[in-house]
């Protein structure tokens, strides 16, 4: 009878203990950035020089038609874009103005977190997906979030990491 009360006392406690992190992975799931339009670079912000969080501009102005996409706090991350192109304005050239000339792009996602006790910016890209001459693109990833990721922004970049629209106005 002692044997029983301590194995159903075991059971329960192991039980118990297992409920928050069962609770805790069920959330990692949860939305926590959801958006419905991306600013496109635009001057100050081609270049170098007025980088976003260490994220430089793409090196000439683009616009962008529509775009919508959510992350999640597991890292998945999906992103629908259409129309994202040069600019059709000096200082594009006329030839490549409304185009898109880079053949695949990425995400990269920008996090306030923390290092060793300080603030830490922690940028995180996703791998490359297919983009059409006019600009449309699917990006469906995941990436690795630093713990906490606050102030999550993402950006849709070049492959070598420059960014073309980025989440706000």
């Amino acid at each position: 009878m002692k044997r029983r009360l301590a194995l159903l006392v075991a059971s329960l406690l192991a039980v118990l203990l297992a409920l928050p992190v069962a609770a805790a992975s069920a959330g990692e799931g949860r939305k926590i950035l959801s958006f419905d339009e991306l600013a496109p670079v635009t001057e100050p912000y081609t270049g170098a020089g007025n980088a976003i969080r260490s994220v430089p501009g793409g090196g000439l102005p683009w616009e962008i038609e529509s775009a919508h996409g959510e992350l999640r706090g597991d890292g998945r991350l999906q992103i629908t874009v259409e129309g994202l192109v040069l600019a059709r304005r000096a200082p594009v050239p006329v030839e490549r103005q409304g185009t898109n000339p880079v053949p695949a792009l990425k995400a990269v996602v920008s996090c306030l977190s923390t290092s060793a006790g300080t603030a830490a910016t922690v940028n995180v890209a996703t791998a490359t997906a297919p983009a059409t001459p006019d600009g449309d693109i699917v990006i469906r990833d995941k990436v690795r979030l630093p713990s906490p990721c606050l102030a999550p922004i993402v950006f849709v970049t070049s492959p070598d990491g420059a960014w073309f629209a980025a989440t706000g106005q």
